[in-house]
């Protein structure tokens, strides 16, 4: 295959754009006899002539013209690399993969890509459903640039793996059958619903939060049913089959058939962080994710320090 050199096709372009030697070279800032030496190269290395001599002017041969088709196409490729270059240093180019627990995705994660779509749109943002907990087994894997997991399940600040950041404190809300005797108005605490028969996963997370912010009010609650789901959850609450605890990013859109009461005094809320391999936050295209989804917590009343407590 032929070596094809790009700055001495740009020489080429100058002289077919200025008509000398002489004016090509100042364009250039170089001298004539550089550019006829340059010139006269670049015909050894494509095998071809390039210039003929047309009295004391050179004119381009018809080669030389077929060989200016092609660098064109060339440079235009180059230009449109250097772009995308300059978008990458920018942050508004590259790719993200993203892994979320299942309430973060449309609260959080979807918000944020809808953002980027417009302000940067050959950033390409993937996005892996993940335990909360599995979320930094991925990052710390290589399988995610970026998780988003909730702080009572995250590393330890001084975990050296990881860099946090703190993105919401996500209040949590009591779901009520529509025809419980607190759905309808009044101060509503935790303790009030001590005797209640109580709606929550039988491990992972969200039991340990439930649990967690229960005993702070006082009682152990009791689990009559057990689910995983949101959708199963409220589900089992409309049809009065007892209460539950939820996340407010949870329920958002989804309260048919359900009350959902703001605890008054209690004021229990999990604390949902983003984390990336540490250093790796300077990076522009993780940074620009970063940004958007702090952008949209702030939309969400997001908190700008994490709290203490278990999340």
């Amino acid at each position: 295959m032929t070596e094809w050199d790009i700055k001495k096709l740009q020489i080429l372009r100058a002289l077919s754009e200025r008509g000398t030697v002489t004016a090509a070279a100042e364009a250039l800032h170089m001298t004539p006899s550089a550019v006829s030496q340059q010139l006269s190269n670049l015909a050894k290395q494509l095998g071809v002539t390039l210039l003929e001599a047309q009295g004391r002017r050179v004119r381009l041969t018809d080669a030389a013209h077929l060989v200016l088709r092609h660098a064109e196409a060339v440079f235009a490729q180059l230009e449109r690399a250097d772009a995308e270059l300059a978008g990458y240093a920018r942050g508004e180019a590259g790719e993200v993969r993203v892994g979320a627990f299942s309430t973060a995705v449309p609260a959080l994660v979807v918000p944020a890509v809808r953002q980027l779509r417009d302000a940067a749109p050959a950033l390409e943002v993937r996005v892996r459903e993940a335990e909360a907990a599995q979320a930094y087994e991925l990052l710390a894997g290589g399988a995610v640039d970026l998780a988003l997991s909730l702080a009572a399940h995250a590393p330890t600040a001084r975990d050296p793996r990881f860099s946090r950041v703190p993105l919401l404190a996500d209040p949590l809300d009591v779901a009520l059958p529509v025809d419980h005797p607190l759905a309808g108005g009044g101060a509503v605490r935790l303790a009030d619903l001590a005797g209640e028969q109580w709606i929550f996963g039988g491990s992972g997370p969200w039991s340990e939060i439930t649990t967690t912010a229960c005993e702070a009010a006082g009682f152990v609650p009791e689990q009559a049913h057990s689910a995983a789901g949101w959708t199963a959850i409220l589900a089992m609450v409309e049809a009065g089959m007892g209460v539950a605890l939820v996340p407010r990013m949870a329920v958002a859109g989804r309260r048919s058939g359900v009350v959902v009461r703001v605890l008054d005094g209690d004021r229990p809320r999990r604390h949902v962080v983003a984390a990336v391999r540490r250093g790796a936050e300077e990076g522009p295209a993780v940074a620009r994710v970063l940004g958007a989804l702090r952008d949209v917590a702030r939309g969400r009343g997001g908190a700008n320090q994490e709290e203490p407590g278990r999340g």
